[in-house]
């Protein structure tokens, strides 16, 4: 579906769906930034085997400053990069409370990886919608990164929409630099180097710890309360969080056994049953196959935090 249209692809989007677009660095498999059944669909498709946090593409600073913390130097990073360089540069920024982002693209974290793709047709997309875009490389995980809408099709097959823009110029992920501590942080690296970063401030490069955005070891999002998992009988003071024909569920991922669904309402109803008026939290179990391993590692992950 090469010949994908501009209105549809916008059309699509709208209606909480994912388009493959192009950007400068590599296609991304794009979808409706604060909606977790859309971001659902990403992790889907792409078979991601864990639920990492995912970049939130802006067509401009003003739309990351409606539900992130921007700094002076945030500000000054993303002008001259973004804008006076057309850098492939992301920006890890904290979160102001009450955000409208998707849990599920932010994997639990209060933390989010913004940037602006220079390319024409990507900016074109994003300034013709009211909201960012969620968009990892459009690929199965653990293969190639696409650098055209061809690469897409080999990879995600021919169901998935492509909005072809060329090749992509950068054909590298962007540089991503956490900014959380008002200081400069490289946490992957890019086309933007520490030495271009250095004249903004001392730029320091880290490769393992907490996770902040893609391509690090994940920090784990675990509740307040024990979690245990598959659970078939709800012990005295447990909060069930149920899956398909759970009648003693207090919240239910998705009573049609859904996975797609299930892994949508995954953050947001771990956040609501995560309650002092519980003891503990007891999930369903879910089962192991497509998207329903990227739960179950999610779960696991949080238990061990317990």
């Amino acid at each position: 579906m090469v010949s994908f249209s501009f209105e549809s692809a916008l059309e699509y989007l709208n209606n909480f769906n994912v388009v493959a677009i192009p950007t400068e660095t590599v296609y991304g498999l794009a979808a409706n930034g604060l909606s977790d059944q859309a971001v659902a669909k990403i992790y889907s498709l792409k078979n991601r085997p864990q639920f990492n946090p995912l970049i939130m593409h802006v067509p401009s600073i003003e739309m990351v400053e409606n539900w992130a913390v921007v700094t002076k130097l945030a500000r000054k990073l993303m002008q001259e990069f973004w804008y006076e360089r057309g850098a492939s540069i992301s920006f890890v920024l904290n979160l102001k409370e009450n955000h409208p982002l998707s849990l599920l693209a932010l994997a639990g974290l209060g933390t989010v990886a913004v940037r602006r793709p220079n390319h024409e047709v990507a900016i074109k997309i994003l300034e013709n919608l009211n909201f960012p875009l969620a968009a990892p490389s459009a690929n199965r995980s653990n293969s190639l990164s696409p650098t055209s809408a061809y690469h897409v099709l080999q990879s995600l097959g021919e169901h998935v929409p492509v909005l072809d823009g060329g090749n992509c110029a950068v054909g590298l992920e962007s540089t991503i630099v956490d900014l959380t501590q008002d200081k400069i942080t490289i946490l992957r690296l890019g086309s933007v180097t520490a030495l271009d970063l250095a004249e903004f401030g001392t730029a320091n490069t880290i490769t393992d710890g907490a996770v902040k955005a893609p391509g690090m070891l994940k920090r784990h999002y675990a509740p307040n309360l024990t979690l245990k998992m598959n659970v078939i009988e709800k012990e005295p003071g447990m909060a069930l969080l149920g899956f398909g024909n759970c009648k003693d569920a207090d919240l239910n991922l998705s009573e049609s056994a859904n996975l797609v669904e299930a892994a949508a309402n995954l953050f947001s109803y771990l956040h609501k049953i995560d309650d002092a008026s519980f003891s503990s939290i007891g999930v369903s179990p879910i089962p192991n196959h497509g998207i329903g391993e990227a739960i179950n590692d999610r779960l696991k992950r949080a238990c061990s935090n317990n």
